[in-house]
């Protein structure tokens, strides 16, 4: 089983449903089979993740998310996830967008990460924001089941 974690100031994150969360991570994870492991999600403000940026990458830039992954076997997903919550917020507003569905696909962004995907070239910029976009759309329709089964 897949654990997922949450670390940071802002734990209590914008409403984000963490069960309904957790439950499209397994799902997710299992599609690619990696059967166990660990997800940290650590929630800092843009200097903490520019200083990370600096010493790990050598990038002086802002960044909404930096993922590191830490697995050592190819059933196994080990993976800290770095992410602004002073960029999410930001970007929410540049992309018109409410900062739950930024917040979220930023938190999808980082698994896809973890499970090899890429965002180097056009294409591979394209293919992550389809997968994204599956996982956000995985997420409300399982909120949307919850609800629906909550009202019968």
């Amino acid at each position: 089983m897949i654990k997922v974690l949450f670390f940071g100031k802002r734990k209590g994150l914008m409403g984000l449903n963490k069960p309904i969360f957790k439950q499209c991570i397994q799902d997710l994870t299992a599609k690619h089979n990696k059967k166990n492991g660990n997800i940290r999600y650590v929630f800092v403000g843009d200097e903490e993740l520019l200083e990370i940026n600096l010493q790990y990458l050598k990038h002086n830039t802002y960044t909404d998310i930096i993922t590191f992954d830490l697995g050592t076997t190819p059933h196994c997903l080990d993976g800290e996830i770095y992410i602004s919550i002073d960029r999410v917020i930001d970007n929410a507003s540049t992309f018109k967008t409410q900062i739950k569905e930024e917040l979220l696909r930023v938190m999808f962004h980082g698994v896809l990460h973890l499970l090899g995907k890429k965002d180097k070239t056009t294409q591979e910029k394209n293919e992550m924001r389809r997968a994204e976009d599956d996982c956000l759309n995985l997420y409300r329709e399982t909120m949307s089941n919850v609800s629906h089964e909550t009202k019968q």
